[in-house]
Order: structure tokens, then C-alpha cells, then sequence
């Protein structure tokens, strides 16, 4: 058995139950789980491996609770620079119609490293469109290989244009064969263990892009495994003109009838809902990946947060495809969660604290994970930390949680994830980063032309 001592950090945040800031704090971890955290004198003075953390601030990892890593590949494509979803869906598509499963891979490299150097160390993925010989494993092996906690979402579109749906028939999949390859996933890759670092999550898109006939099969499937339903929805205008139309139902109502409510499903966006609904979310403790910054790129409204957390609904923060952002910065969204509640009127509408507790306790529970988003003993050991000593932090150290949210969004310096260093002085250690960009970009300039 290993054992790793971070010590006398400025600034120890443990997001724990009692929400403990501690000045010169540490933690000792034996091999991947965090088995004391305090003032540093009242640690051991030795372990195999010693970080001292002197001007750090060290915090718990990130989670990310929605993202589309395949869309690094296509950031700010030009014919969509300027749509709404629906529109910048009916651009991309035939785009993603072109990609293979090397595509996939490399784009997950490239959209896993960001969020890492972000801070963030366990993110789900919503992976929904398979052209090609793309399947989830391809983005599974990228995860594995760079070391972050993972939960892919195996998604799917099976309701084409030519059946009333949005995406082109070319991009859907016969529904037996996605839920054959939803049970394979499961059966291969899902560990239900505490500190798993991979476990599967069953992800039909949109209410726009599946039929209620999978919704209901998904979450049998997901039920009789005893694994987590993901989707989008009410996320914009369209979208509920889209399910009134064609269900006679507002898209939770919706989602409600189809099973899809309860403490093993969460839903990306939910900025279109009303106060009924928002009491049904938490009566249900169903949850929300929140994603400002997607919302404000494509127009499509602002998520109540505030009223969210004051009625109990689990609420994490999610960074979004990379198309709609554009980039994977976990900071960065909680800094844009902060801005964007109070820009609808209150300076108080989501507090610094809040905006990093959705960015670690809330994102564990919307993953339904209670062994990972705080520094406390028994949990995962992935934590992260921030050098003070920089431009961006200047004049804000009597305060270092919150100059971490209101200041530039930063870089991490350090990084542990299942008690592995995979970042040590701002450098990703686990893959090499220059060739991944390189073949990144000739796949993204074949891919867009």
C-alpha cells in the first residue's frame, strides 16, 4: 500500500458536511482513498510521496455532469457561429455524419485533457451519435488512457426526419441495435463500486431525437441494471413546442409519463420549466446539469438555479459540447453559473461557495456518487490545487475560494485523481499532448472542409 502527504496548502477547502476552510492544511491518502484531512501539524510527517503546497489553495476535483467531447472537433464552425439549437443541430449534423471511431478517440483526448487542466477529475459524456465504426468504447479507451474518473453515457438517436424527428435518417440507429449496444456497454465496462472510475449511464438524446418507445425501453434496461438515465431536456422554446405538438405534453410532464423522473435520472439544461415542475424535480430528486455557458451561446434562456437549490433539486454543473461553448473549462463554467444567476437581477443570486459546491458536491450527486466531490476521510482521493502566486489571483488572498471563481478562469497545478498525479506543475503527465492537437486538427479540417 502506497501512501500520499499533501501539506501546509495556504488554504485546504473540504467541501465536507461541515464545509471546514482550513489554513495550513493537508491530507494523507493510502493509495486512492483520503484517510485523514486537518491542519497539517496534526498529520504524519512522512509518507512514499510528499507535496508540500505552500502558496497552493487545494480543493476537491471537479465534476462535470454533461459534455459531447466529439465536439472539439468542430468549434466555432462558421455556418453555426450564429444559431439556435435547432439550427446549429440541422449544421452539425451532416458534419458528425463523417466522423469514425479514431475521431472519437482523439476528440475525447483533446476534450478530457482540457477539462483536467481545469481542474476537473470525473466527467460524464453524453456520446449519442455513432456514424461509422464509432462506438462508446472508443471514448472509454481515452479515459482510461489519460486517467480521469469517467461516465459514459451511452446515447442514442433512432427518430429521423423522415419519421418527424430533427436529425437527419442518416445519423439514427435501429432501436434493438441500441439497446443491444446499451446492455453491452453495461456488461463490459460498468463498475458499480465505490471509487469506480468507469460506469455506464443509458442516454437516449432528446425528446426531438428518440421515440417515447426507447425512453421507456432505456429505462427498463437502465433499472433492471441498476444503472443512471441521462438526457436532455427543456432546454429551449423549440423543444417544448416540439413536445406539445407532438405529445400533447411540457418536456418534463413528458418525461414524467415515461418513467424518466426519480434519483437515478438527471437532465442537462431544464431552463424552460415552471414552478410545478421545479417541485416535481426535487419531490422526485431528479437531477440538473446546469450549463451556462451553452445557454447563453445559443440563446436558449437561463436555468433557475436559485430557485433549484432552494427547493432541493440536485443541481451540477456540466461544460457542455464543445461546439457550444467552446471549450471544456470547468472554472470557467462555475464562474459563468455565478455571473449568469445574478445577472437576472439579485448581486446575491449564487454565492462563490455555491457556485463550487455545484461544481463538486453537486455534481457527485447528480451522478448519484457519494464517494467523490469533497476532501473528507473514506472519500476518493482527487483533489486539485491552484499556485496564488499568479496575475490573475493578485489582490484577492484574503479571500482565495472565492478569487478562484471571480477571478480569470486558471489553470490547475496540481492534479490527483484516484490518488495519481496527473498533473504536477501545470503539465499533463499522462499523455503527450502535441501530436493529439496535431492529429486533432487534420481530423477537424477533414471533417468541417
Amino acid at each position: 500500500m502506497s501512501t500520499l502527504l499533501l501539506r501546509h496548502a495556504d488554504l485546504l477547502i473540504t467541501m465536507d458536511d461541515e464545509r471546514r476552510r482550513i489554513p495550513d492544511g493537508g491530507l494523507l491518502v493510502r493509495d486512492n482513498v483520503i484517510e485523514a484531512v486537518g491542519p497539517s501539524r496534526e498529520l504524519p510527517t512522512g509518507a512514499d510521496r510528499v507535496i508540500e503546497a505552500r502558496g497552493k489553495v487545494v480543493l476537491p476535483g471537479l465534476v462535470n455532469t454533461h459534455h459531447h467531447l466529439y465536439q472539439t472537433l468542430t468549434r466555432a464552425v462558421p455556418a453555426a457561429q450564429d444559431a439556435d439549437l435547432f439550427h446549429w443541430l440541422k449544421t452539425l449534423y451532416p458534419i458528425w455524419a463523417r466522423m469514425d471511431g479514431r475521431a472519437v478517440y482523439i476528440s475525447a483526448l483533446v476534450g478530457l485533457a482540457e477539462l483536467i487542466l481545469s481542474g476537473c477529475t470525473t466527467a460524464s459524456d453524453h456520446l449519442y451519435i455513432y456514424p461509422n465504426d464509432a462506438t462508446i468504447d472508443d471514448e472509454i479507451r481515452a479515459a482510461q488512457e489519460i486517467g480521469i474518473r469517467f461516465h459514459a453515457s451511452r446515447g442514442a438517436m433512432s427518430l429521423g426526419e423522415s419519421q418527424g424527428g430533427l436529425p437527419p435518417d442518416e445519423v439514427v440507429e435501429d432501436e434493438d441495435a441500441i439497446l443491444q449496444d446499451m446492455r453491452r456497454a453495461i456488461e463490459t465496462y460498468h463498475d458499480p463500486e465505490p471509487y469506480a472510475m468507469v460506469r455506464i449511464v443509458l442516454a437516449p438524446c432528446s425528446p426531438f431525437s428518440v421515440t417515447p418507445d426507447l425512453m421507456r425501453e432505456a429505462a427498463a434496461l437502465a433499472r433492471d441494471y441498476g444503472v443512471r438515465l441521462h438526457t436532455h431536456l427543456a432546454e429551449t422554446l423549440d423543444e417544448e413546442r416540439f413536445c406539445l405538438e407532438q405529445f400533447g405534453h411540457r418536456p418534463v410532464e413528458y418525461a414524467e409519463a415515461l418513467g424518466w423522473t426519480g434519483p437515478d435520472v438527471w437532465f442537462a439544461h431544464g431552463v424552460h420549466v415552471n414552478a410545478q415542475e421545479i417541485g416535481l424535480l426535487a419531490r422526485t430528486g431528479t437531477g440538473v446539469a446546469h450549463c451556462p455557458s451553452s445557454n447563453m451561446r445559443l440563446a436558449s434562456g437561463i436555468a433557475p438555479v436559485r430557485e433549484y437549490l432552494d427547493a432541493g433539486v440536485p443541481v451540477g454543473l456540466g461544460v457542455d459540447g464543445s461546439a457550444s461553448n467552446d471549450s471544456s473549462h470547468m472554472l470557467a463554467e462555475a464562474r459563468q453559473a455565478l455571473l449568469l444567476q445574478r445577472v437576472r437581477g439579485n448581486p446575491a443570486g449564487l454565492t462563490a461557495q455555491e457556485a463550487l459546491e455545484l461544481a463538486t458536491r453537486g455534481g457527485a450527486a447528480v451522478l448519484g456518487r457519494d464517494d467523490i466531490g469533497q476532501l473528507a476521510p473514506g472519500k476518493a482521493a482527487d483533489f486539485i490545487a491552484f499556485d496564488l502566486d499568479r496575475l490573475a489571483y493578485a489582490g484577492g488572498l484574503h479571500d482565495p475560494l472565492a478569487i478562484l471563481v471571480f477571478g480569470a478562469p486558471q489553470t490547475v497545478d496540481l492534479s490527483v485523481i484516484n490518488g495519481r498525479v496527473v498533473v504536477e506543475e501545470g503539465r499533463l503527465m499522462t499523455v503527450d499532448l502535441g501530436p493529439i492537437i496535431e492529429e486533432h486538427n487534420r481530423i477537424s479540417g477533414r471533417l468541417v472542409g
